[in-house]
């Protein structure tokens, strides 16, 4: 049997085209489902599936897009394994044809299953948790995985962490059925090359890489003209194969139907030049068709046979970089600060609140080191006297839902270790690995199923060496190690201890040489809790901040230390400076203000001997530096919302709610701060994550006015009703309850008929409850007719209605052509229209 993996490298290989998009063509009916046509209608599957291999298409695959347990149980239309098996029979027989005719071709044919989203939000964004994720897909892997499929496809994902999700489900599966098959996944990418939760490419590269996918790329949402500026970033950072598959260009209605506006010819011209670029695998989404394909194929094939083109398998592109879903930390460069206080290591405070389970105390110690200039937060909750598994658990997920910083796992426990890496969304920083043999054994197994970077000390059965020399024996180790079990050096970070000067004068000596060994000689990355060395000397800040230079200047690529200290910050940002990483001085500048700021409001008191902390009466400092980081002026129920801390967000209503009444909390607080974000998510500052968030610690504060007005005997005010649908065909209703939220957020009430919704059902509703705006959701191209119909219907019905339409395959041309009075492109824009509709 051929392998797919054989071939990568060697020549261009082409994906196949549009399936939903053909089908339509051939009579499929708004809402009715594409996968029943591999049952209903057999020979036109087949066919399909023929046109592809015949048009060049070296990988065709099975039409199940949307074939997951939760849309085929059986009950009102056949099972999923029914539908599998059908799909996976038919593109069998498309293969079996071709080369039949074709005995002699050197041309490889391809099987891929092939599977879309789920059409939900995970968790906390969403309803769905990340082990039911992996649960649904894994239903769907196994059902294909009981026949001799050649590949896997995820396709149509705009969220990293479903991403994870279904490739650790693909993971599971093959390993439960002994087979090891080919994982490619395609991200969808807005014109800003972002994810509909803000990851970045690199993001996407770093996460998937980890995960250990054989290809990686992105399809559908745009046309081969709007891809032109992501293609490179995914060459340039990709050590994998990359795969592009766009559509036909943006899509238009015209008399009733779908059409696209990117022809066969155009096409093949645009995305050719794709290989060129270094894209080893090709094809088409929605509205391309086997003709798409053959030109672009054919065009392809004469620049290899010319010469003009000579495909070469991507180098290791050596980039060590970790991120959460939004916000990407490369090594290498600019020393990376990692925040210390989420840690109960000396402190005591810290360690009551673990003990106390005082959540918002942790969250906050996050947020105070990201504004003080924290890029990574380590993460250690471990105490004797708790469930260590169960508050890691709990503290990774409550972090992210407060701070889009990258997160370093730290823990000695295993399983701990394992629930965090499982749950986490992102790449995180794992601390920690070293030399012994059996920490090796239980660690880089976890490493290298759901990647990481992981920190690897320089320490095994034989202790910590006093010399650099014993040092780098195990660095050599370690990397060995890794190696074994597929884990790069770029993703390992050399922890090469720093120990007490005070017990012996020559340690911080064996630490820099070992720093610099791994970075001059070795090309890796070292990383050092750097305040151990100043251990039981006074006057700690003082050793300690010249020790971090001197490792800077030997390499470090990270630290792990307290950003509340005025003294390592001043040394990280001069270094910065110094060194050619601060570009026109502006972090320095900015730097230096804040520090004026708190000089200007210290008092001669001198500050404890090593605590790197403000004297008491220069308690103004953090006001002052707060201040230039524009925290001042917001109230604390707004500093809630905007960071999503539910907990305090309900704490400071009922605090507001003593001295207010309910619509000026609702007014004056959580609507100025629920703007403040929205107009942050416009400007793409802030993500959907942060949007989602800080709707949710709205909700929390709406909660408690709720309460509060019923004690009252008084009733919430309500700026009007509004519908939401998807529509009928659609199983994905993640951009129609992100509207939801946001729309209750503002005070409308929300009637939420689901998904798969009748034209009939939405206009009825309508009618009844008299409604002025509905909100329109589609994201598969199949089912934007039955948006049209639905539309159609209700300027009949219920012509004082307005509505609003939004989806991954709609455009404001195509919005106007269905005759839609608006076109949400975000959330946002949705909750402008409404509050004009019922100004």
């Amino acid at each position: 049997m051929k392998n797919i993996k054989d071939y990568l490298g060697k020549k261009i290989l082409f994906w196949d085209g549009g399936t939903g998009s053909v089908l339509q063509s051939q009579g499929l009916k708004p809402g009715e489902l594409p996968e029943n046509w591999n049952i209903d209608h057999p020979e036109k599957i087949v066919n399909l599936n023929y046109s592809y291999y015949k048009a060049g298409a070296n990988i065709v695959n099975t039409n199940t897009f949307g074939a997951f347990g939760t849309k085929f149980s059986g009950i009102q239309s056949y099972t999923l394994q029914q539908i599998i098996d059908a799909a996976v029979k038919n593109a069998f027989e498309a293969r079996d044809k071709i080369e039949k005719e074709n005995p002699s071709s050197d041309e490889p044919h391809f099987v891929a299953f092939d599977i879309g989203s789920c059409g939900k939000l995970l968790e906390p964004l969403g309803d769905l948790s990340f082990d039911n994720a992996v649960i649904l897909y894994k239903k769907s892997f196994l059902c294909a995985l009981k026949h001799e499929i050649d590949v896997i496809l995820i396709e149509t994902i705009n969220d990293i962490y479903e991403a994870k999700a279904a490739v650790l489900a693909a993971k599971e599966a093959l390993e439960e059925t002994g087979k090891d098959l080919p994982v490619f996944v395609t991200m969808v990418y807005d014109q800003n090359a972002k994810t509909l939760t803000g990851s970045s490419p690199l993001i996407s590269i770093g996460v998937l890489e980890g995960l250990g996918v054989t290809g990686l790329g992105m399809n559908c949402s745009l046309g081969p003209e709007q891809m032109k500026e992501i293609v490179p970033e995914l060459v340039n950072k990709a050590s994998v194969p990359v795969v592009v598959t766009p559509n036909a260009g943006l899509p238009r209605s015209e008399n009733g139907k779908t059409v696209y506006d990117v022809n066969p010819q155009l096409f093949a011209d645009i995305v050719s030049d794709f290989a060129k670029q270094g894209v080893l695998v090709l094809g088409g989404c929605c509205g391309t068709t086997p003709e798409h394909i053959k030109l672009l194929s054919d065009k392809v094939r004469q620049m290899e046979r010319s010469g003009e083109l000579k495909p070469v398998y991507p180098a290791d592109k050596n980039i060590s970089v970790i991120s959460s879903c939004t916000k990407a930390v490369t090594f290498g460069k600019a020393p990376v600060l990692i925040g210390e206080r989420i840690n109960p290591t000396g402190k005591k405070k810290f360690k009551e609140a673990l003990r106390q389970n005082d959540i918002p105390y942790i969250l906050n110690e996050g947020i105070v080191q990201e504004e003080k200039g924290a890029q990574v937060l380590d993460v250690n909750v471990g105490l004797p006297e708790i469930d260590e598994v169960a508050m890691m658990e709990r503290v990774v997920k409550e972090l992210q839902t407060v701070t889009d910083l990258p997160l370093q796992i730290d823990t000695s426990d295993p399983v701990a270790m394992e629930k965090a890496l499982k749950l986490y969304n992102g790449k995180p920083l794992i601390n920690s690995v070293n030399g012994k043999e059996e920490v090796m054994k239980s660690v880089f197994p976890l490493v290298k199923k759901y990647g990481g970077i992981v920190v690897a000390l320089t320490l095994d059965e034989g202790g910590i060496p006093e010399t650099a020399e014993g040092r780098i024996a195990i660095v050599e180790k370690i990397y060995k190690k890794a190696a074994e079990y597929g884990i790069a050096q770029k993703n390992i970070i050399i922890d090469p201890l720093a120990m007490a000067v005070s017990s012996d004068d020559k340690a911080a000596l064996a630490t820099l040489q070992t720093v610099k060994y791994v970075k001059d000689v070795k090309g890796g990355n070292t990383i050092l809790g750097v305040s151990n060395v100043s251990f039981g000397l006074p006057l700690r800040e003082l050793i300690t901040s010249t020790f971090f230079t001197m490792a800077m200047q030997n390499g470090l690529s990270a630290a792990i230390m307290n950003p509340n200290s005025l003294e390592m910050m001043k040394a990280w940002t001069c270094f910065c400076t110094l060194s050619g990483y601060d570009s026109q001085c502006l972090k320095y500048i900015e730097f230096a203000e804040k520090y004026q700021n708190i000089q200007a409001a210290a008092t001669p008191s001198t500050p404890a001997a090593g605590t790197g902390a403000v004297s008491p009466a220069a308690s103004g400092a953090a006001s002052a530096a707060s201040s230039v980081q524009g925290q001042t002026s917001l109230s604390g129920l707004e500093y809630a919302i905007t960071k999503g801390m539910k907990d305090l967000s309900e704490k400071e209503t009922r605090k507001l709610l003593e001295t207010n009444d309910s619509m000026t909390v609702i007014n004056d607080y959580i609507i100025p701060a629920l703007d403040i974000v929205g107009k942050g998510f416009e400007e793409k500052k802030v993500y959907l994550p942060q949007l989602l968030m800080a709707a949710e610690a709205a909700k929390y504060a709406f909660a408690v006015i709720k309460e509060n007005l019923e004690k009252s005997g008084k009733k919430e005010e309500s700026k009007g009703s509004v519908v939401v649908a998807t529509v009928k065909g659609d199983i994905h209703d993640i951009g129609k309850n992100i509207v939801k939220v946001l729309l209750e957020n503002y005070s409308f009430k929300v009637i939420d008929l689901g998904k798969d919704v009748p034209p009939e059902l939405i206009v009825e509703t309508v009618v009844k409850e008299n409604i002025k705006l509905v909100g329109l959701s589609a994201l598969m191209t199949t089912t934007v007719p039955a948006m049209a119909e639905t539309i159609k219907q209700l300027r009949e019905k219920a012509p004082w209605c307005k509505v609003c339409v939004g989806g991954a395959v709609l455009t404001q041309e195509y919005a106007d052509m269905i005759g839609a009075d608006f076109y949400g492109k975000d959330a946002m824009e949705t909750v402008k229209f409404a509050q004009k509709v019922f100004e």
